[in-house]
């Protein structure tokens, strides 16, 4: 072991890489394990800090070729085993489609470039969730490799304006603070791009390489002051494990809490080895665990993404045996993969000898990667590939281009149907009302009718301000789109209004943490009420469309796994109390019919009958995810809609 090694930071490492842990696995109440992230690129950033300037002020200069050959040899191998792991048991899990789509997911991570994939992956309304992609942990490595190759040019551009820690000091400082403030404005507009960006975590790996400029004698004669930083320190990390939740904007301005605990620690540590804080890390579970923690991290998404794939409700037992199986996984990848060749004389030997297997590993993840998902899709079972295109199939208007994206506030109505038609339809919301437009614009064209759009991605047409996961805060621009498109619609004079929605109580299955509260429900009704009379008021004729049944499963993959499996399609409904949720719907119906020349259509018969909503219906996938119609199961439905809105358009009001 080297005389340098630092204890503690080896417990730092095992007490973040628990809280990750903890957080993902669900066996504690720590909503801010997450945070363990950031403690990570704080050590990484103080270690890779310390080496590089310690070889410059050496030798006056860096021998990048020695420095890359370190971390090829610590990172890829492990990374490399899991990946390809992960992809032999994608095989028995999940069905060709997923497999083919993670496949790429692992030829990107295999390229420690999985992060810039994830960040398009975020904007994209339609994406499979995420929670499922067993590779998406890779995201925090690939910003620590993109690190690596950044920070020694910064540490050289330091060195090169002025010999001296002062030039590092103020470079990293600059480095750090343009990044800190580029990544707090992003975090509340694009909260994505500030989590996913490298050079928007840059100042988390700063803060830790401008601890290791702090000189050690200064704490080593002050140990009480470095005592009570290290416990300030530990309480601000366990302050973000519990009070922090994923539901919060972050990184931002919120992260400063971990990275501020973390560099407190590793200043404690430096003066005071065995005191305080300093002890408590060094205890020997922590230091198993700080061993382990790298394998650790690799391993323990994997495991407890498949296991909830093959065991939807995990109980503590389950959740404990998968904590049993990463143990194991990890032990062995540290005992046989990682650390033999981390230490391996002959690689270690000179840089090219690690470099050379490095390129090599890397080309092999990927192109394995890139072959299983060609391989994967190859000639598949004709259901299979059904399901597939199914769920890939666009509705008419977002095929067009016509639902907008979250940061647009301008309205962009797009007409479909003869110009010349007898009269106009206009369809409001958000997708859900999208997922009519298919049968909509079909039923619309056999009565010489033209459809108008106002569609946009999570934007009720009810008036009321909603708070947005994709973009961690009020969706304000919803509110904007919103009272232009109505201003719009009441101009345009359509023969028929007809919104749609998401219901609210499906919008809360979603998230099933956030809190709920009777004065949330007063504000969507009178939300509803209010764009139903503003329509009404103006002389138009509404038809609210209820909200299809919502699933607690992606629709697609459960059927397709299924019958990946041998299984049927049943295995995937819910029932209809969960699904429809009748009660709800019955106060949305009254405030809707309350109304002049408003009426309330409800299709949900068409997927449910007294007891169960149907996912699989005459041999067509009903969803195209958990909670959007597939397209040619929504074509099924012209005939039925088009009763409901054509049968006494001319006369009276929809029925």
């Amino acid at each position: 072991m080297s005389a340098s090694f630092r204890p503690d930071i080896e417990g730092l490492r095992a007490l973040a890489v628990s809280g990750v842990i903890a957080f993902h696995f669900g066996l504690s109440d720590l909503p801010g394990g997450f945070t363990g992230v950031d403690i990570f690129f704080v050590i990484s950033g103080y270690l890779i800090t310390g080496q590089l300037l310690r070889e410059i002020d050496d030798t006056g200069r860096l021998d990048l070729w020695r420095f890359y050959a370190r971390r090829a040899r610590r990172l890829l191998p492990a990374s490399l085993f899991v990946i390809l792991a992960t992809l032999v048991a994608g095989y028995f899990i999940l069905a060709p489609e997923e497999q083919s789509l993670y496949s790429k997911g692992a030829m990107f991570a295999s390229a420690y470039a999985i992060n810039f994939w994830l960040i398009r992956w975020s904007f994209d309304y339609f994406a499979p969730d995420a929670a499922n992609n067993p590779f998406i942990h890779f995201w925090s490595l690939s910003v620590e490799e993109q690190f690596y190759l950044a920070w020694p040019a910064l540490l050289l551009l330091a060195a090169w304006l002025r010999p001296g820690r002062r030039a590092a000091i103020l470079v990293i400082g600059l480095a750090g603070v343009v990044s800190f403030a580029v990544c707090a404005w992003l975090t509340e507009i694009s909260q994505p791009w500030a989590f996913y960006f490298s050079p928007l975590r840059a100042w988390e790996f700063a803060a830790g390489g401008l601890a290791t400029m702090a000189p050690a004698g200064f704490w080593r004669q002050r140990p009480q002051l470095g005592a009570a930083c290290g416990w300030l320190g530990l309480a601000l990390i366990a302050g973000a494990y519990l009070i922090f939740s994923e539901d919060a904007p972050f990184p931002g301005v919120m992260a400063l809490v971990p990275v501020a605990g973390a560099v407190l620690l590793l200043l404690s540590g430096s003066g005071n080895m065995q005191k305080g804080p300093s002890a408590v890390l060094s205890l020997p579970p922590l230091q198993w665990l700080g061993k382990l923690s790298y394998s650790l991290y690799l391993w323990h998404w994997p495991v407890i993404v498949y296991a909830a794939m093959m065991v939807p409700e995990l109980s503590l037992a389950d959740r404990l045996g998968c904590l049993a199986l990463t143990l194991a996984l990890s032990i062995f990848t540290y005992n046989f993969i990682e650390n033999p060749i981390r230490r391996n004389g002959w690689l270690m030997a000179n840089a090219a000898r690690a470099l050379v297997p490095a390129v090599l590993l890397t080309g092999t993840g990927v192109a394995a990667a890139y072959a299983n998902a060609r391989l994967a899709v190859h000639d598949i079972d004709p259901q299979q590939r059904i399901i597939a295109e199914s769920a890939a199939l666009p509705s008419t208007a977002r095929a067009g281009g016509c639902i907008l994206d979250f940061e647009d506030v301008t309205p962009k109505p797009c007409v479909f149907g003869p110009r010349n038609a007898e009269g106009s339809i206009a369809l409001f919301g958000d997708s859900h009302a999208d997922h009519w437009s298919t049968p909509l614009i079909a039923a619309a064209e056999k009565h010489n009718y033209r459809v108008l759009t106002w569609l946009k991605s999570s934007c009720r047409a009810s008036q009321l301000t909603i708070w947005v996961t994709k973009l961690k805060r009020d969706y304000t621009e919803c509110d904007q789109w919103r009272a232009q498109s109505i201003k719009e619609i009441i101009a345009a004079r359509p023969s028929l209004v007809v919104i749609s929605e998401i219901a609210l109580a499906s919008s809360r299955k979603m998230s099933p943490n956030a809190k709920v509260s009777d004065s949330q429900d007063a504000e969507w009704r009178a939300g509803l009420r209010a764009t139903i009379e503003a329509f009404s008021q103006a002389g138009l004729k509404v038809a609210f469309i209820r909200d299809v049944p919502f699933n607690d499963e992606q629709v697609d993959t459960c059927v397709a796994r299924a019958l990946w499996r041998g299984q049927t399609p049943s295995l995937c409904d819910q029932t209809r109390a969960y699904a429809a949720n009748d009660a709800a719907a019955a106060v949305e119906r009254d405030i809707v019919r309350s109304i002049p020349n408003a009426s309330y259509v409800d299709m949900t018969d068409q997927f449910c009958d007294a007891q169960t909503c149907r996912v699989f219906i005459g041999g067509r996938l009903a969803y195209r995810d958990r909670h959007h119609m597939a397209t040619p199961f929504a074509r099924t439905l012209e005939r039925p809609l088009e009763r409901a809105l054509f049968s006494n358009m001319v006369t009276a009001a929809v029925k």
